[in-house]
């Protein structure tokens, strides 16, 4: 997917739930299934990353794109094994990964943090089976197809309520939209993210990997763990840096002005674009 078509993506993604099954934005997106392991896969199509257990116990999803592309999800499973998903887990409540909750919880368990439950009801419309089933506050562990899958609640970071997904034997780790990698990411401030806690919610998930980790961002390519640490090493500058100008009494139009740093000006993209990454690292940090 190009970046300018993730952008519109994720704009409609923050605004609401796609309830529009003809809308022909989506009509020639394709789901693509990348295999990761004995059990495991990768699906990208538009909206965030999906992660998909397929086993001798069933099928389990993480993040289910737009709500008109659950059928085309469905079909892609199917290639891989007959069924219907028995749990689908929501790393946190944006719509281009929680959209085809209400298809998926028709016969699926719907796992996520407290807040994503909080914020989907608080969505006018959203149907009841669009909403998580089983919640919890820091971690629950899911045994499922000869692994443990651990989704782990690390404090306010891209959003209040984001899951990372560890898979206990395959080495292998689910990040939501606490990695867009290779670019900027959207931290979510009025639905309680947190600048510096979205840093150390990567720092913390890396401590947890090692070379060898498969890493699925919520939007780019499958990554590795020293991609995810390169995209931390963004953060930590971008964060020294807004500090410093703070501390020098820069208004932000004098900082939009400077620009970022010149290693990490090919981050921008059309969502999250130089000058809206500036204005988010300003209003988080001059508090």
């Amino acid at each position: 997917m190009t970046r300018t078509s993730l952008s519109c993506l994720l704009a409609l993604s923050i605004t609401s739930f796609s309830t529009v099954a003809d809308d022909d934005r989506f009509k020639d997106v394709t789901i693509t299934s990348q295999k990761l392991t004995e059990n495991a896969y990768m699906f990208t199509g538009s909206g965030g990353n999906i992660g998909v257990s397929a086993g001798t116990d069933g099928i389990l999803i993480i993040d289910d794109q737009f709500a008109p592309l659950a059928d085309k999800i469905s079909a892609t499973l199917n290639e891989i094994q007959a069924g219907k998903p028995k749990y689908v887990i929501n790393t946190h409540y944006h719509g281009d990964h929680t959209g085809g909750n209400a298809h998926f919880g028709e016969q699926g368990i719907i796992f996520a943090h407290h807040n994503v439950l909080k914020r989907l009801s608080a969505k006018e419309g959203t149907p009841k089976a669009a909403l998580p089933v089983v919640t919890y506050s820091k971690d629950v562990s899911i045994r499922f197809n000869d692994d443990t899958l651990t989704l782990k609640h690390m404090g306010p970071g891209h959003t209040d309520g984001d899951s990372v997904v560890f898979w206990e034997n395959d080495n292998l780790v689910h990040m939501g939209d606490l990695f867009f990698k290779d670019r900027f990411p959207y931290v979510d401030l009025n639905g309680g993210g947190s600048v510096i806690g979205y840093r150390d919610n990567v720092a913390k998930a890396l401590t947890m990997m090692d070379k060898q980790t498969q890493v699925i961002p919520g939007h780019g390519e499958l990554a590795n763990k020293n991609d995810l640490m390169k995209f931390k090493h963004m953060l930590d500058d971008s964060i020294n840096w807004m500090k410093k100008k703070l501390t020098q009494g820069k208004t932000l139009e004098q900082i939009q002005a400077e620009g970022v740093p010149p290693k990490w000006k090919d981050w921008s993209w059309n969502f999250i674009t130089e000058e809206k990454w500036i204005n988010t690292l300003y209003q988080d940090l001059k508090k």
